[in-house]
């Protein structure tokens, strides 16, 4: 359970949580480029003084064999807590670091689910400086093993602080605004029509959509404050979301986009959720997944075309609207050269395809490519 939830700049707080731990005893894991950047490694310095220790030799999209490298240096030492500054990758993997820190477990069997988390090993805060993963609001942790991406799922992967402060934002450039801006729209878009969705799900994901609805384009766009401070409550939703339901087809066909085309993934998530808001406001009874039935999910969806300021009709036109208007191409072929379909029918993540609230069979997947291309 989460502790704790900082405001903006809450600077005392974080000073009275951090007064507990020396600071060689803590470990910062960072991203290499935007660290200094975003303002970041200052905010650190600040905080810290000097003395800690850094992690940051790992790439975008996080990998085993950067985990690995990350707990090699956490277990040389003697560290009483991580703090993780940074987008999705730096905070999955510091996720991963503080649950298998001091174990004596194998992580490769732990992230392919053959061994179980026991406990947690170092309590860890999260600092997002992008607005999109919702990394620090979930149970989760996203790791690859060579082209094959995986998804941890344990209580004690959950960090127990966050603090949100959209400055480090400002300086994040338009397109990686728009992609994690469309990641936290997706998450939210399916939490509500996930088989799992719960009425407190619901809640954290049309909140999550209005504000993404309303304040993506200015921070995309405009670089303004007031949007950024926004898009970053809304990927904490989405992420609150998304802990409850997990995620479904978008999420589930989005992987192989990333990993054999390098499609970022909040862009790759956002190519089909236009044809799957059509494609499952269309189910029926025979085809429903969801035990509440087929008019269940429809009314859930309801709660969608409500927040975005849409409707079922218009849905799919609107959103390929609002990503022309942040600047994202949704044309496979336009994306992607030498591009084969059955690369992404051939590595569908099918524990997130069984989330979906209507069957997705291989036509359907077919069915989205022909109509994406």
């Amino acid at each position: 359970m989460q502790q704790l939830k900082f405001g903006l700049n809450d600077f005392s707080a974080l000073k009275q949580l951090l007064a507990a731990h020396k600071p060689e005893q803590i470990c910062v894991v960072h991203t290499k480029r935007s660290y200094k950047n975003s303002g970041a490694e200052a905010f650190i310095n600040k905080l810290l003084g000097s003395g800690f220790s850094e992690f940051s030799d790992f790439e975008p999209n996080p990998k085993y064999e950067d985990l690995k490298k990350g707990l090699d240096l956490i277990n040389s030492g003697t560290f009483s807590l991580i703090i993780a500054i940074g987008g999705g990758t730096a905070i999955d993997i510091a996720k991963m670091m503080k649950a298998l820190a001091y174990k004596k477990c194998n992580p490769e069997n732990v992230i392919k689910g053959d061994e179980q988390i026991t406990g947690t090993g170092i309590p860890l805060l999260a600092i997002p400086t992008t607005a999109g993963t919702g990394a620090e609001a979930t149970q989760f942790s996203v790791m690859y093993i060579g082209k094959t991406k995986y998804s941890i799922s344990s209580e004690y992967i959950y960090p127990e602080f966050v603090y949100l402060d959209h400055s480090f934002s400002m300086t994040a450039p338009p397109y990686l605004t728009a992609c994690t801006g469309l990641d936290a729209l997706c998450q939210a878009v399916e939490a509500l029509w996930c088989v799992n969705a719960t009425e407190e799900s619901d809640i954290y994901a049309e909140e999550a959509i209005s504000l993404v609805h309303k304040f993506l384009p200015a921070a995309v766009n405009h670089n303004s404050g007031e949007a950024k401070a926004a898009m970053q409550t809304a990927a904490y939703l989405a992420g609150k979301a998304i802990n409850i339901t997990r995620t479904t087809a978008p999420h589930a066909l989005s992987y192989a986009f990333t990993s054999y085309y390098g499609i970022p993934h909040g862009h790759a998530v956002a190519l089909s959720l236009p044809f799957f808001v059509e494609f499952n406001y269309a189910v029926s009874d025979n085809d429903c997944m969801d035990k509440r039935g087929a008019n269940a999910v429809r009314q859930r969806m309801e709660l969608f075309f409500e927040s975005f300021q849409t409707n079922s009709v218009n849905a799919k036109t609107d959103l390929l609207g609002f990503f022309s208007q942040i600047g994202i191409e949704t044309s496979i072929t336009r994306l992607i050269d030498n591009f084969d379909r059955s690369i992404i029918i051939n590595n569908v993540n099918t524990q997130r395809l069984g989330n979906n609230p209507r069957e997705v069979t291989n036509e359907a997947i077919a069915q989205f490519i022909n109509c994406t291309i």
